[in-house]
């Protein structure tokens, strides 16, 4: 058996999420059924991060086992071909049999782009969130920096998240603007399910002026889910790097989503 690794793009807002389902269009079947016609055999695949429904990824990391030969362009161009527009495989590497794209991921950024103007984005529709209102964006940043370092997220996980522990270590959190644009990134050892969206939210929430700076800080020390803000819409959502230790150097290093309708970096 060859254990295989792919690097993914998808927008998420085509799919009913990652993980495959008995109803709705996912990206873990449409890859599935591509990569099978290529293999000549059933194929499971397993990923760094499981994207929720509309949520996209410019970097997502899969890999999957085969008895199949073949070249590197036939699980690129070959299964390209037999994918819809929405995804498409940007790389594929032959790796040894202990690679794991989930378990062994140390790291995992996200970028969330906000579209901040009084009207909503018709040619980005699912593609950025959207708020109206104006935000102080330097009120944002200073409230985002309360969040590096090891800290219980228990506030910001969802109810049904099945992880084992609420305690994560957050290496990067930061808010900029950019025109009409303001950009969220978050990099971590892991997240909790809906945590991103969970922090934008309380984020938002200090920048329009309902609650002050400090007020991240005693979210966190508070590891209530019910005293943060509604969780936020996951339309401007991008998986855009999965780190792994240097034993496995993945042609992929993460691409931090600049979509170029966006007056972004």
């Amino acid at each position: 058996m060859k254990r295989i690794v792919l690097g993914l793009e998808y927008a998420g807002d085509a799919f009913c999420g990652w993980q495959s389902q008995a109803h709705g269009r996912t990206v873990q079947d449409v890859l599935e059924r591509a990569l099978a016609q290529i293999a000549g055999e059933p194929v499971r695949t397993h990923c760094a991060g499981r994207t929720d429904t509309g949520v996209h990824a410019s970097a997502q990391v899969a890999h999957f086992d085969t008895r199949a030969v073949r070249p590197a362009s036939a699980w690129v161009r070959g299964v390209n071909a037999l994918l819809p527009p929405a995804v498409v495989v940007r790389w594929a590497t032959e790796v040894t049999d202990d690679f794991h794209a989930r378990f062994l991921a140390c790291e995992r950024q996200y970028r969330y782009i906000l579209h901040n103007a009084p009207t909503r984005p018709a040619m980005l529709a699912g593609r950025v969130g959207w708020y109206h209102p104006p935000l102080d964006v330097a009120r944002m940043a200073a409230a985002a920096e309360c969040l590096v370092g090891t800290h219980d997220f228990s506030s910001f996980r969802a109810a049904g998240c099945q992880a084992k522990t609420p305690v994560r270590v957050m290496h990067e959190a930061r808010v900029v603007r950019q025109g009409e644009y303001l950009l969220f990134d978050f990099r971590a050892n892991g997240f909790l399910h809906h945590m991103i969206r969970n922090l934008v939210g309380a984020l938002v929430y200090v920048g329009k002026g309902r609650y002050p700076v400090e007020w991240m800080g005693e979210l966190l020390n508070a590891r209530d889910r019910a005293h943060a803000a509604p969780t936020f819409s996951p339309d401007g959502l991008y998986l855009c790097g999965v780190a792994y230790p240097p034993r496995w150097p993945l042609p992929g290093d993460g691409r931090i989503i600049a979509l170029p309708q966006l007056p972004l970096v």
